[in-house]
């Protein structure tokens, strides 16, 4: 009886702690994990102001919106100037005044020494055609920006009238005064310009032809080819001829000018040309001028300090206004 009564109680407790360690098991299955201590969020940073995209100037077959912009606070100035000349086409010494306008670079100081550009116009126009003139100026806008967004070092533009006789406010008078205003350029303009602005002059240390640049359109690019190289080349390094007119002298006859005496020894810093394909009174003339030069003298190499350019365009302010963009990226840069 005692001995039953011993295995009873050794089974109860057997089941008891089967019972005990089950519920255990059972309870370690089930129990949630600690809760997770959710780790410190770095913020996100709020975006930062866009960096506006850097403007760069290119030889281009467009002229960028953002270079025709009106500077209000960081522009030059234009001036209007009246100078003293001759009738060079009759060369009876009658004398005269003119006047002209000088684009001036920001902050202009008169302490030190710019480069300076001679703008010539085309037959139909004058010293306004280029509407070098006001604030609203495409000439100025174009330099102020150029000069903003640092692609060029500040110069001097001048836009004269071509015709050098006294009836120059004619623009439907004698064509012929437009070739004989090289005398007017190196005898009255230029040293007009020295007496009365920071220029170079000979009386500096340099050559001071390598300040100074001749361009222009129609008429005045065969000015800057006729004129400013054939005749002016000891004076004048740097040219620009933008739809060159019908008149403008052959390759041929430009190599051969400026290869011979007086002005074999001086060398042409770069001449630049433009012209558009659809442009029926200059294309031809244009290219029969200056396209392969370089293949007539040793002055010229293209791709060095030569450059033909053309792309789709008539005659008129498009080419225009674009060859004077480029050019301005090219002058007083050896």
């Amino acid at each position: 009886m005692r001995r039953l009564t011993l295995l009873l109680t050794l089974l109860v407790f057997g089941a008891v702690l089967a019972a005990c360690g089950g519920k255990k098991k059972a309870e370690d299955a089930v129990a949630p994990s600690p809760t997770a201590v959710p780790a410190t969020e770095t913020p996100t940073p709020e975006p930062a102001t866009p960096t506006p995209t850097p403007v760069h100037a290119s030889i281009d077959t467009k002229l960028p919106s953002v270079y025709q912009r009106y500077r209000v606070k960081d522009g030059g100035t234009i001036e209007e100037i009246s100078y003293e000349t001759q009738d060079y086409l009759s060369g009876d010494g009658t004398t005269y005044t003119k006047t002209a306008f000088v684009y001036l670079p920001p902050n202009y100081d008169p302490s030190q020494k710019y480069n300076i550009l001679y703008l010539m116009h085309g037959i139909g126009g004058n010293e306004r055609e280029w509407g070098m003139t006001g604030l609203t100026s495409t000439v100025k806008a174009i330099m102020d920006n150029l000069i903003h967004y640092g692609d060029i070092e500040p110069f001097i533009v001048v836009t004269p009238n071509g015709r050098s006789y006294p009836d120059f406010a004619n623009t439907s008078g004698d064509s012929n005064s437009f070739y004989v205003f090289g005398k007017e350029l190196r005898n009255d303009l230029m040293p007009y310009m020295e007496s009365h602005y920071a220029v170079y002059t000979d009386a500096d240390a340099t050559a001071v032809r390598d300040h100074r640049a001749m361009a222009g359109l129609s008429m005045g690019g065969m000015q800057t080819i006729n004129i400013g190289m054939c005749e002016c080349l000891d004076v004048i390094s740097w040219f620009g001829a933008f739809s060159a007119a019908p008149t403008s002298y052959e390759a041929k006859k430009v190599a051969s000018i400026i290869d011979a005496e007086p002005l074999a020894s001086y060398p042409v810093n770069y001449m630049y040309n433009l012209c558009g394909t659809n442009d029926n009174i200059a294309y031809m003339s244009a290219s029969m001028a200056a396209k392969n030069l370089p293949t007539y003298t040793e002055k010229l190499t293209d791709g060095v300090n030569f450059r033909w350019m053309e792309c789709p365009g008539g005659h008129d302010f498009a080419i225009w206004n674009l060859g004077f963009y480029n050019f301005a990226q090219i002058v007083f840069k050896k």
